[in-house]
């Protein structure tokens, strides 16, 4: 096999870090009603070492469509460091609290992470609820929203709607139920996108720009645009956030596609401006979900200093249990390194790789010792496991879906369960927020 990611090992930082016996200290365990459940996104963190995330359900459970969970409609958190080293939680906002008999009008089930912008703003959206009516689900297609500090301290913060999806019935052209993390361009602008919908039901990618009169929404591309039959050639359902490259054009992945619609394994794209809009270019298709070269992209992509592409694939590769992926920057030849089940199975987000640092690391959803999943590294072709949630019975974190980040030189993510045993929501409890340290 080529040696993958070996332009990594050329890299010559002087502030390198390298996991080698790894801690793992749980920073937050969710209970529920009120403080939260199932966090599935990336946590961001701000200057101060504040971190800010979501959680998928949980927090307020009084309003009636959110009691059939049992715990409420997801919430927006922020964790404050104490000097003990212990961590604060602070409910930013409950979802589902703006409810009008029949939806939640500021939207529920935020499954992606945040997006902070210089003035402390925090965007998001939610896969469900909103203002208007939702062919896919009853409960509404989802919106993006804007939380404001307050102006005072300990006020409350803001929450916005800036975008209700679903605006024309029953197509949906504009999209819906979007689960990705938004991104923000200079100007303030914000990318993302949508599951579904679109001007072929397939998903799309979406902007939303600032204006005097509130913010409009374009689709800057429609997925399985490219059909025949049931073919999606050009991708297929897209779940992961679009990244920007150092000349504007956009990248991705869709779970679906490149080759029979629901039988294809997705597709990396490119997105590329002009004055008539942008255009898609298919740098891989999968033509299958289980195949040797991976399959279900379910991550977003990221860059290494030379251009090179990396992402994950959720299944398939040489043991059936997901692979990670580069892309090479001249002639995108791909390379992949296979999931064991030992060393982590089922990635379901991209990977980090941090300023300075050899290595790349990333989450798998389940596999590893107790089949919890684990936090790997890579080092030129080596994979390796830097942690095991073990338990007992997940009270570490268990199956861990989102993104890393690095703050301060510690990895910090989140895990769907695991936790305080015995909670409301999981035998395996409601979710953490954990830190990884050397």
């Amino acid at each position: 096999m080529k040696k993958l990611f070996r332009l990594l090992m050329l890299t010559s930082f002087l502030s390198a870090f390298t996991f080698g016996q790894a801690q793992e200290k749980v920073l937050y365990t969710f209970t529920g009603s009120p403080d939260g459940a199932a966090p599935k996104g990336k946590l961001i963190a701000d200057r101060a070492g504040n971190l800010y995330g979501t959680a998928s359900t949980g927090g307020d459970d009084t309003t009636t469509l959110c009691t059939d969970s049992g715990y409420g409609c997801g919430i927006v958190f922020e964790l404050s460091p104490n000097s003990n080293g212990t961590y604060t939680e602070t409910i930013l906002h409950s979802f589902c609290s703006e409810f009008n008999g029949s939806h939640c009008l500021d939207g529920l089930a935020p499954l992606a992470g945040l997006v902070l912008d210089s003035a402390g703003n925090l965007y998001g959206t939610t896969s469900a609820g909103g203002g208007t009516g939702c062919p896919y689900q009853t409960i509404g297609c989802g919106t993006v929203f804007e939380l404001s500090p307050p102006s005072t301290q300990g006020g409350q913060w803001g929450l916005s709607t800036l975008y209700n999806f679903c605006t024309s019935i029953p197509v949906c052209p504009d999209g819906a139920l979007p689960q990705s993390t938004l991104i923000l361009d200079a100007s303030g602008s914000l990318y993302g996108t949508t599951w579904v919908g679109g001007a072929n039901q397939e998903g799309t990618v979406f902007e939303l720009t600032p204006g005097s009169n509130g913010w409009t929404e374009s689709v800057l591309y429609s997925f399985c645009a490219q059909a025949n039959g049931i073919a999606c050639a050009d991708g297929a359902q897209p779940q992961s956030a679009v990244t920007f490259d150092k000349s504007g054009n956009l990248y991705g992945t869709t779970l679906y596609g490149g080759s029979t619609k629901y039988a294809g394994g997705g597709v990396v794209y490119e997105l590329s401006p002009s004055a008539n809009g942008w255009s898609e270019k298919i740098l891989l298709a999968l033509t299958s979900q289980g195949g040797a070269r991976g399959g279900a992209l379910k991550g977003a992509v990221n860059f290494d200093s030379e251009g090179n592409l990396y992402s994950t694939a959720n299944s398939g590769g040489s043991s059936g249990n997901g692979v990670v992926f580069r892309l090479n920057a001249n002639n995108y030849a791909e390379e992949h390194l296979s999931f064991n089940d030992t060393n982590g199975s089922a990635p379901t987000a991209g990977v980090l790789m941090a300023p300075g640092d050899k290595a790349i690391y990333g989450t798998t959803s389940v596999g590893g010792v107790n089949n919890l999943g684990e936090v790997y590294k890579i080092i030129g072709d080596k994979l390796s496991v830097v942690y095991n949630f073990v338990g007992p019975d997940g009270t570490d974190g268990a199956y861990p879906e989102g993104a890393l980040i690095i703050d301060n030189g510690n990895l910090f993510g989140t895990t769907e369960q695991g936790g305080i045993l015995g909670s409301e929501c999981y035998d395996e409890g409601c979710g953490t927020v954990f830190e990884i340290t050397k």
